[in-house]
């Protein structure tokens, strides 16, 4: 998809991949509408021409009002990317069930709702492209965050589904699955905390530009799922011919944990 003189909507831009995306799609040529809850941080990543919504998108008004000031700036919206979303750390069988509420509502149910304010407009200019950003956990199982695996294997699935669903109406949805990248995702996690032999693994992680410019190069070739890095479907496809092998694997992990 084009993106030159395309109006991009970003979720939580105000760090991380978000606020990385929104400078990789504004030099990229995009007019931009960013949101996040933090509005000084907002602030001061977003590009001077950006229009700025802070606000909790977990709650409908917030939501409401993305999407009418979005509209009310630049007429329409070509390309959503919903990316915000935390994480939860921790067995699943013990975390407080008011987490797993908040764990759902952010990392999948917002973006639900989020793709209902939005597609209509997309249906009536018959274009358009949903990004979905997810993890290489909505691929691989994770015991140590097992919940915020399943959140992401909820939104893949989805994404997955909506392109189906859309395809008539000329609407593309494209799933992100990073692997470890470096931004402040741990710090903002609720729950315990993550394996040390998790912890060393940062070596192989990735800039959150490196997982933009992953962003950008999909929404270009209308891509259907970008995993980034590259090397992680080697993991996906070992887990999909030797599931066994895999899964001690990772259950060694946590074990001394």
């Amino acid at each position: 998809m084009k993106i030159e003189g395309s109006v991009v909507l970003i979720t939580g831009a105000s760090r991380g991949i978000g606020a990385a995306a929104a400078a990789e799609f504004a030099r990229a040529g995009a007019k931009l509408s960013l949101t996040a809850r933090d509005s000084e941080a907002l602030g001061k990543v977003a590009p001077a021409d950006a229009l700025i919504t802070a606000g909790d998108i977990t709650k409908e008004a917030v939501r409401e009002q993305i999407v009418a000031r979005t509209l009310h700036r630049f007429g329409t919206i070509d390309i959503l990317i919903n990316n915000a979303g935390a994480g939860l750390y921790g067995p699943s069988w013990k975390a407080g069930m008011g987490d797993i509420r908040w764990l759902m509502e952010l990392n999948f149910f917002a973006p639900v709702a989020m793709v209902q304010q939005v597609v209509p407009h997309m249906r009536a200019q018959r274009t358009g492209m949903i990004v979905n950003v997810g993890s290489i956990a909505g691929k691989i199982p994770l015991p140590w965050m097992s919940l915020y695996s399943t959140s992401k294997y909820a939104l893949g699935a989805w994404t997955e589904s909506l392109r189906m669903e859309l395809k008539r109406d000329g609407i593309h949805t494209m799933i992100v699955c990073p692997g470890y990248v470096t931004t402040e995702f741990q710090n903002n996690a609720r729950g315990g905390r993550v394996p040390e032999k998790v912890v060393r693994g940062r070596r192989l992680a990735i800039t959150a530009e490196q997982c933009a410019k992953a962003i950008r190069r999909g929404v270009e070739r209308n891509a259907r799922t970008v995993l980034t890095p590259a090397g992680g479907w080697l993991l996906v496809a070992a887990m999909r011919s030797f599931p066994g092998f895999v899964e001690a694997r990772l259950a060694g992990m946590i074990q001394s944990e």
